[in-house]
């Protein structure tokens, strides 16, 4: 099958691609032309198309449609950058989008699409974390990055194109472990349901051979083996990285609203099967990867400690808050 992959050099685009290139297909990826991306390149020569475009521009992403079967769209700017520039995340995520359906809309033959979403549509639902794909959306007041992927599935929804949308829970890989400040964000109490990287990608893959996905919003989430709360969840972290369980205080964290929760997988995993890895899967998975690591943090534990708690704008106002009661 002729396939586009948009975002192809992403977290969840490489492991799409590896899976389309295992069975075979005839994949072309569109990208944006950078350092990084092409070092990646290099390593599938001779194995998929590329074509170098941005997303905002109509005649690029035109071109990188003609004769295809499918179109699975991945790309998208996604927070902390998301947060920092939303006109760039809305010029890229919903301009994109449109442009895509548009130069779909344009082909003699039409290819489907597929869309990935986001569980951050949902907003907070720290009172009633089970998700369903019927559950009415409700963004946070301040989550550009969620608008906007609501706005994308009211554009996709509204053309005559055919269409499958997944939304994506919190995605998780072992070769993705930079500890952002976006980690304090999220309140400790908060549930959520992890899904490898590799398992959306067999997803992805799957999703492209199946009748059964199209006109259907589906949930992609690793199941109930892959549940936890992120106190909990952050908690194995520390602890695996050598830093120690209970090393960040509460008061690091955000007590107001954010997103995740447990999501209702039985209809995706019925049509696409594709829920291979469990959390304790990937807490062994990291466990290796983070072992030589691991050394030199426990060693500095005080100092790798404090300057987490530094990139915690929470901790910093709580002990400002402190000083000026003492």
């Amino acid at each position: 099958m002729n396939i586009l992959l948009t975002g192809a050099f992403g977290n969840v685009g490489l492991s799409t691609l590896k899976e389309l290139i295992n069975r075979g297909h005839d994949v072309r990826i569109f990208e944006i032309k950078n350092s990084r991306n092409k070092t990646l390149a290099k390593k599938f020569r001779n194995k998929i198309e590329i074509i170098w475009g941005d997303l905002r521009n109509f005649e690029e992403v035109e071109v990188a449609i003609k004769e295809r079967d499918t179109v699975i769209h991945v790309a998208a700017i996604i927070p902390p950058l998301a947060d920092h520039n939303p006109k760039l995340a809305e010029a890229v995520n919903v301009g994109g989008t449109l442009n895509i359906i548009k130069a779909i809309e344009k082909q003699p033959q039409k290819p489907r699409l597929i869309f990935t979403s986001s569980i951050a549509i949902y907003g907070d639902r720290r009172k009633n974390p089970l998700i369903n794909p019927s559950d009415h959306p409700n963004p946070n007041e301040d989550d550009e990055y969620a608008k906007q992927k609501l706005k994308c599935e009211a554009l996709i929804k509204k053309s005559k194109l055919d269409w499958a949308i997944f939304r994506l829970t919190y995605i998780v890989s072992p070769n993705k472990l930079q500890m952002d400040p976006i980690m304090f964000e999220m309140p400790l109490e908060t549930s959520i349901e992890i899904c490898d990287t590799k398992d959306v990608g067999l997803a992805l893959a799957n999703a492209v051979e199946s009748n059964e996905i199209w006109g259907k919003t589906l949930h992609i989430a690793g199941g109930e083996k892959c549940r936890t709360t992120y106190a909990d969840y952050l908690d194995k972290m520390l602890e695996l990285f050598g830093i120690g369980k209970g090393a960040l205080p509460a008061e690091a964290f955000n007590e107001k609203e954010f997103h995740c929760g447990f999501m209702a997988t039985e209809k995706s995993q019925e049509l696409l099967y594709y829920q291979r890895h469990t959390i304790d899967d990937y807490y062994r998975e990291v466990k290796k990867k983070v072992a030589f690591m691991r050394i030199f943090t426990i060693t500095f534990r005080p100092i790798v400690r404090k300057y987490l708690l530094n990139k915690s704008p929470y901790y910093k106002s709580y002990l400002a808050k402190t000083k000026i009661q003492a």
